[in-house]
């Protein structure tokens, strides 16, 4: 008989507010303000995507500037992704999606990780490996809230981050089914305001963004 999998043994990031920032930073210059921005406005949890040539400098310099934040590396597609994010300090870890090598790699890094599934069977193969936290990438293309929300009687026990077109109107959809604990998204973050350097701008949209919930009233 085969053994079952070791319970989930990491803490969440889940809870730590109704909105992920989806950051794609491009000026490394920009890494620190930006961080503070979304912090002082009730945002700690960053996810920083792999997919600038600063990305990895950005991790660095927000973790060690910038310590209320909770920086993660998103897009981690490669175990040495994995082992290059955790080096720069990143304290959680996203993919858009999985494979069994990457998993483990995930696993065994010792910080929370959000492995991306658009499937039930993914979401199925993930369970049966003890892992329940989740991030629903493409969610407006996977299916959306409807998806999502015929997943939560079958598979109660599994718990979603949305990510990938959702923005402050549709946010409250999400976060009004009992399977989704919070949303990814960037809206929080406008190009012009980044490009003028308008923190304040950026630290007005995250506080409105941290007090959404269910029918976008403040939780």
């Amino acid at each position: 008989m085969p053994s079952r999998p070791a319970p989930y043994p990491y803490p969440s990031v889940l809870d730590l507010a109704p909105v992920v920032p989806v950051v794609v930073v491009e000026d490394l210059a920009d890494a620190v303000p930006l961080a503070r921005a979304l912090v002082a406005g009730g945002l700690p949890a960053i996810e920083v995507t792999l997919r600038s040539r600063v990305a990895l400098d950005a991790i660095r310099a927000i973790a060690d500037s910038v310590p209320d934040a909770v920086v993660g590396a998103g897009t981690v597609i490669s175990p040495a992704q994995v082992a290059d994010a955790l080096a720069a300090g990143a304290r959680f870890l996203v993919s858009p999606g999985w494979t069994e090598v990457l998993l483990e790699s995930m696993r065994a890094s010792g910080v929370p990780f959000l492995p991306g599934v658009s499937t039930t069977s993914e979401v199925v193969a993930l369970l049966e490996r003890g892992v329940p936290e989740m991030k629903f990438f493409p969610a407006e293309a996977a299916g959306g809230t409807a998806y999502l929300k015929s997943l939560s009687g079958p598979l109660p026990q599994a718990r979603f981050c949305p990510t990938g077109g959702i923005g402050p109107v549709n946010a409250p959809d999400y976060l009004a089914l009992p399977n989704v604990v919070c949303v990814g998204g960037s809206w929080m973050l406008p190009a012009d305001a980044i490009a003028a350097h308008h923190w304040g701008r950026v630290e007005t949209l995250a506080r409105e963004a941290a007090t959404l919930s269910a029918g976008g009233t403040c939780r």
